[in-house]
């Protein structure tokens, strides 16, 4: 931080403007200053570091080497700086405002709604919202910040995660007919053998490869069957005979079907399931959400 506190606030501003925009009437506009406001700006930090920062042309303005790398080094401290005041004024303020929370899969809602309760009882000064959404919007929902804290299955490439709050156990969905619906269990190396109902493509390829691998542990090609955009889709697809599903344990109480069998694997690691959010809105309120879900499900725990 020490870079940062030797420039003043409108320099370092000034700097890195210059160094997204490469043209200074641009940076002029953005900081509403003059141009020649940014040039002595400019001239007074090369001064201070002794080299040029930017090469300047009649018709181009491009970072120098030294530029480059300063600019690297100063935008992580500068957003780091950013967050901390952000922090702070949170914690002023209290959590409030506004949180919108969401679950993905029937199981996880009761979990989350009792988080909900313990989250509004201890930050009243706070609206929660709750939805559901399904597997081929639930990363959109927390891209465009109409979700903010997710209760999903991991992996959830991309986002920040906390410690799991949900575990259970693997199975394998059939259809009623069947063969494999009559064993007392089954192993990991049978998906050589069905073609495996896909999930649909927004989910993220950590995620496929944990639930639907494109090879058995023995190192076998597992089949591709047609993909469903929610998970409803994807166990009629099992029910039309098109193909097979690893699913969670749970699903069987919350997904039952006359048409479909739940079949232990016997082999296979757990699902563990916890909150998840983007990265760059990890607010107060998402922190404190998160705390009330860990708390949550370790009562349900005890």
């Amino acid at each position: 931080m020490a870079a940062v506190a030797m420039w003043e606030r409108h320099e370092t501003e000034a700097f890195l403007t210059l160094a997204e925009e490469l043209h200074f009437g641009r940076t002029a506009e953005r900081l509403h200053v003059t141009t020649g406001r940014i040039s002595q700006v400019v001239r007074a930090l090369e001064h201070r570091v002794g080299a040029p920062l930017f090469e300047r042309t009649s018709r181009t303005v491009r970072l120098t080497p030294i530029g480059r790398q300063l600019a690297d080094d100063l935008r992580p401290l500068v957003r780091a700086m950013e967050e901390a005041h952000d922090r702070a004024v949170e914690a002023g303020r209290g959590v409030t405002g506004e949180l919108r929370v969401a679950f993905l899969g029937e199981w996880t809602a009761p979990l989350l709604l009792k988080a909900v309760g313990l989250f509004t009882e201890r930050h009243p000064g706070c609206r929660i919202e709750v939805r559901e959404v399904q597997l081929f919007n639930s990363r959109a929902s927390l891209l465009d910040g109409s979700v903010d804290v997710l209760l999903a299955s991991y992996p959830f490439g991309g986002m920040a995660r906390g410690p799991a709050v949900l575990t259970e156990r693997r199975v394998l969905a059939v259809a009623a007919g069947h063969p494999l619906a009559r064993e007392e269990s089954v192993s990991l190396e049978v998906l050589a053998e069905h073609p495996v109902v896909q999930y649909p493509k927004a989910t993220s390829v950590g995620f496929k490869r944990d639930r639907t691998p494109e090879r058995t542990p023995a190192g076998r090609p597992v089949p591709k069957g047609p993909s469903g955009n929610t998970f409803s889709e994807m166990l009629s697809l099992v029910a039309l005979g098109r193909g097979v599903l690893p699913v969670g344990e749970h699903s069987r109480r919350y997904y039952p079907r006359q048409d479909v069998v739940y079949v232990p694997i016997h082999d296979a690691p757990p699902i563990h399931r916890g909150p998840v959010w983007r990265e760059g809105n990890t607010t107060g309120r998402v922190r404190a959400f998160v705390t009330a879900l860990l708390d949550a499900a370790a009562t349900e725990k005890t």
